[in-house]
């Protein structure tokens, strides 16, 4: 065989790894995207500062999602804090620490789609619905400053919380090891591969943050091998309204959420802003585009709990 026959071998022999790699991760990229936890990581959850509800709201297109609702013991109306979780995560364990996450607030954690007993399949586009639905569903409350709701967001909930709370007034917003958009972390990882002609669920917050208006707090893993710090840098740098960005001590991306330094920073940045004056602008009315979302926000009665 000659040495240009090889080559053109070599060549239509690489073409075909290329194109399989490329349909493979077309294939396989909600798997890669979302890995959704069915398992409870608290089996009965209850907060210590709360009472605790456990909740069923129906979406838009009848999909139930399951999760808690969290209201201090004492009469509101209270500020309110909607937690978005991460890839694998199953958001039990919000109920079970928000005494000391979210003091003196309400608190609505909710699965995403396929995650926890919430049905149906996780999708970037079902994600960010369901939060605006939570949002106004939350607003709704009597026992809720709609005035004073924040979202908090880790690793791919950062993504969430960023799409939400550019769509819905915010009060303030946590990004727990947020990044600049999972198609750049993806096109770091797969470099040979056009990713971006195959991702779907891209979660570009970058493009988003110039656009927050409310003050933002970035917490950071000292030692984070998901998201590298150089795409938050990214998204630190096209925030509206930085507030602060610290790195936890002795964190990593899987630890970070738990660990007695990011709750107290998380407690302490949430109790201050609720704490300021609301500017005169501001108003407690869900916006006129929430209603559509409201009409079909439905709560169930849940179920009995699971066997322990």
């Amino acid at each position: 065989m000659n040495h240009s026959r090889k080559v053109a071998v070599v060549s239509g022999a690489l073409s075909v790894l290329w194109v399989a790699a490329t349909a493979a991760i077309a294939a396989s990229q909600r798997r890669l995207v979302f890995n959704p936890t069915i398992k409870r990581e608290v089996l009965n959850p209850r907060s210590t500062g709360h009472r605790t509800r456990p909740i069923v709201l129906r979406t838009q297109d009848g999909i139930k999602l399951s999760g808690w609702l969290m209201t201090p013991q004492v009469v509101g109306p209270h500020p309110a804090v909607i937690y978005f979780g991460g890839r694998s995560e199953e958001v039990s364990w919000v109920v079970r620490d928000a005494g000391k996450l979210f003091p003196g607030m309400a608190v609505l954690a909710v699965n995403y789609r396929g995650y926890g007993q919430s049905q149906g399949d996780p999708a970037e586009l079902h994600m960010v619905e369901d939060g605006r639905m939570l949002y106004d569903w939350l607003a709704e409350r009597h026992h809720v400053d709609a005035a004073r709701i924040a979202v908090v967001g880790r690793s791919l909930g950062s993504g969430v919380a960023v799409q939400v709370a550019m769509e819905r007034p915010a009060h303030s917003v946590v990004l727990i090891t947020p990044y600049d958009s999972i198609l750049a972390i993806a096109k770091r990882r797969f470099r040979a591969v056009p990713v971006e002609y195959v991702l779907r669920h891209r979660f570009e917050s970058v493009k988003y943050a110039p656009s927050l208006k409310a003050p933002t707090y970035v917490l950071r893993a000292a030692s984070d091998d998901v998201v590298p710090h150089s795409h938050t840098d990214q998204l630190v740098s096209k925030l509206g309204r930085l507030h602060l960005d610290e790195t936890v001590p002795e964190s990593d991306h899987m630890n970070i959420p738990y660990l007695p330094a990011t709750q107290e920073r998380i407690a302490a940045f949430l109790t201050y802003q609720f704490s300021q004056p609301l500017p005169a602008s501001a108003s407690a009315a869900v916006p006129a585009t929430a209603v559509e979302g409201l009409a079909s926000a439905i709560l169930v009665p849940p179920g009995p709990a699971p066997a322990t």
